[in-house]
């Protein structure tokens, strides 16, 4: 049996918010028969109605037995100009003018003849890696007229600046997540309550002094009300006391939802990307425990998965944010010893 491995990449567009996903399929032999059925196996856990997706199949040639896939409405096919110009060319050509899929054409040295056979695109990519600035901005500028400009593999949040300017829609990598060459020295005043707040919380503190430390901080304490009594919450009465709001969502909750609250406390320029990121980790790290832990350690494992890029959106060292926080040595340990991995999760597909 051949093995098909898949990366995935976020797209960030320019108010730096995660608007897609590409999944990208790595295959060891095969061609398009497998590519098919690795994507055709993807249908149970497709997010549908969610965010596009935009699928690529790597290095493996292109031709119309891709379009044997029934592509959901939210898949954006990433196709090489070259597949529509070669020999398979003519059967690719008429299977998408058949099928009418969402299609983002690569560009390279023959974009030029394959914009002119037909195919209608959406988008046009461009690897950041391949084109200087002044390139991009007038290739983005003579291609725009056939769809929008999307610049891919983008290494770090420079380069992502650059394509921006040069005229690109989004930028597709992992450039965000990199940590600040010059962390702050300390936690901000907002974020520092949160973390006051929290450790009484994850300490069992009695419900007063958690109490009397929500009054001190007018923020936390209109945001919490604000949250408890939200439309979801169903409450048949308004929630005005701290202590009521806390016994109503209990420590556990109102663990979790400092945490979060403490990620969203983040100035940083990418704050919106690295939430999305993080909060995909937190919930991937909960539907991979199923079954293999304790119910009571779901909400460690969240929060795990959630801090995962505290470093980054707190903007400080790693291991001054855990030791300020104080959290349970497991907690500690996984974003410590494995940041390698977590902050280059290419080949981690949640189904979601």
């Amino acid at each position: 049996m051949t093995e098909v491995f898949m990366s995935r990449q976020p797209l960030v567009n320019r108010q730096r918010r995660i608007i897609a996903t590409r999944l990208t399929l790595h295959l060891e032999s095969g061609g398009m028969p497998n590519a098919v059925n690795a994507l055709s196996a993807l249908a149970s856990v497709w997010p549908q109605g969610e965010k596009p997706v935009f699928v690529s199949c790597g290095r493996t040639p292109c031709d119309a037995s891709l379009l044997d896939w029934s592509a959901p409405e939210n898949a954006t096919i990433e196709l090489p100009a070259a597949a529509l110009l070669d020999q398979n060319g003519p059967d690719l050509i008429a299977a998408l003018q058949t099928w009418q899929p969402t299609v983002c054409l690569h560009f390279d040295p023959q974009a030029t003849q394959a914009l002119s056979a037909g195919v209608a695109c959406r988008f046009i990519g461009f690897d950041a890696q391949h084109f200087a600035l002044a390139q991009l901005k007038l290739l983005a500028a003579r291609t725009r007229t056939y769809g929008m400009g999307i610049a891919f593999n983008v290494e770090n949040t420079a380069d992502f600046r650059a394509c921006v300017d040069a005229g690109m829609t989004a930028a597709a990598g992992w450039f965000f997540t990199a940590p600040s060459s010059t962390p702050a020295k300390a936690l901000n005043p907002g974020q520092a309550n949160i973390v006051r707040v929290l450790n009484l919380v994850r300490h069992n503190a009695d419900i007063r002094e958690i109490e009397a430390a929500l009054k001190q901080d007018v923020a936390i304490s209109y945001k919490l009300l604000r949250y408890i009594n939200s439309a979801g919450f169903g409450l048949s009465c308004e929630i005005q006391s701290f202590r009521h709001a806390v016994s109503m969502l209990g420590y556990d909750k109102l663990n979790r939802w400092l945490s979060l609250l403490l990620a969203t406390a983040s100035k940083d320029p990418m704050a919106p990307a690295l939430l999305y990121t993080a909060l995909l980790r937190a919930r991937l790290m909960e539907l991979l425990a199923n079954g293999l832990v304790e119910p009571s350690e779901y909400d460690n494992l969240f929060i795990t998965g959630a801090f995962s890029l505290l470093e980054t959106l707190l903007g400080i060292g790693m291991e001054q944010a855990l030791e300020t926080m104080r959290l349970p040595e497991p907690i500690c340990d996984a974003p410590a010893g494995q940041r390698r991995t977590l902050q280059n999760p290419s080949l981690i597909w949640p189904g979601q």
